[in-house]
């Protein structure tokens, strides 16, 4: 039997001091004294540009820098944490992930922009009144309601960068997408902003009018206390028997935008069979047929069954 501790078991301080020992790390107020500078700021945007190790007397006419030994030195603040030396012939510089995240902040928006776009309509009817949806923007969350009734239909944070060069339309597609990767990346215990460890806790909206569930899914990062809330039904996008129910109905449940799904922006669709341990059922109904999938505490689908649709009388 192997002896490697399981993905979700804790690990001891122990472990993690060896884990993060670092003789040659920089605190964060070093680290971005180091990059709040507009040289050093031009050398990384430039080594994303060229996308490729590139070497030093490339990366300073890519710069636009003459003074050789003024660039070195801004070349060599960097060095180390944000990028690294290829240890070849040539000797160019490479990307270390440090870098990438932060020319990633600077092209996602969130370090210099705050946008906003006003309500407007987007595909599908509110599952409590049939009334029109809206989306908005604002605070860097898309947000999509019902432009009657208020309901809440889906919010989730979205960088600025996403608007640019997209229509309303390709902001929603890609909005679909990205509520999904964060819900199936929270449910499967990493958290989508600094990958550490994410918790789930299933618990009764206690005053959760503000998602319109009575049963909801509660996120915490343990590292950076990132928490999102979520209904049982949207973890069950990425699921396999799932996507296949659809696939079967002549559906790509991947295209389909997630707030026009009633299973996922209710728990109508969901009933508790256990609270201690929490064990629920998710019903999806599609023409004649209903799958039902079990799911445990910590959103995992036990199993699945097909069977008609109950017709109501």
């Amino acid at each position: 039997m192997s002896d490697a501790r399981d993905a979700h078991e804790p690990s001891t301080p122990g472990d993690r001091d060896e884990l993060l020992a670092c003789e040659e790390c920089i605190s964060p107020a070093e680290a971005f004294a180091v990059v709040g500078n507009e040289t050093r700021l031009r050398i990384l945007e430039a080594l994303w540009e060229m996308d490729r190790p590139a070497a030093f007397s490339d990366l300073r006419r890519e710069v636009g820098m003459r003074d050789s030994a003024q660039f070195n030195y801004h070349l060599s603040k960097l060095t180390g944490q944000f990028v690294r030396k290829v240890d070849d012939d040539d000797g160019g510089y490479e990307f270390r992930q440090a870098g990438r995240a932060v020319i990633r902040s600077v092209l996602a928006g969130t370090l210099n922009q705050n946008p906003e776009l006003d309500p407007f309509d987007v595909t599908g009817e509110c599952v409590d009144c049939g009334g029109g949806l809206q989306a908005e923007y604002r605070d860097e969350h898309l947000r999509i309601a019902c432009s009657e009734c208020g309901r809440p239909h889906g919010a989730y944070e979205f960088p600025p960068g996403g608007l640019e060069d997209r229509t309303r339309e390709e902001i929603l597609a890609a909005f679909n997408q990205r509520a999904r990767h964060l819900a199936c990346l929270s449910k499967d215990g990493v958290c989508p902003e600094c990958n550490g460890r994410m918790v789930t806790t299933v618990e009764r909206a206690n005053g959760g009018e503000r998602l319109g569930l009575d049963v909801k899914v509660d996120y915490e990062c343990q590292r950076c206390h990132l928490h999102t809330a979520s209904s049982v039904g949207l973890a069950l996008l990425d699921d396999a028997e799932v996507v296949s129910f659809y696939r079967d109905h002549g559906i790509d449940l991947n295209e389909v935008p997630y707030w026009t799904l009633e299973w996922c922006v209710t728990d109508r669709h969901t009933t508790v069979d256990s609270e201690d341990p929490w064990r629920l059922r998710v019903e999806v109904s599609l023409d004649s047929e209903t799958l039902l999938a079990r799911l445990d505490g910590d959103l995992a689908v036990v199993d699945t069954e097909r069977r008609p649709r109950e017709v109501e009388a």
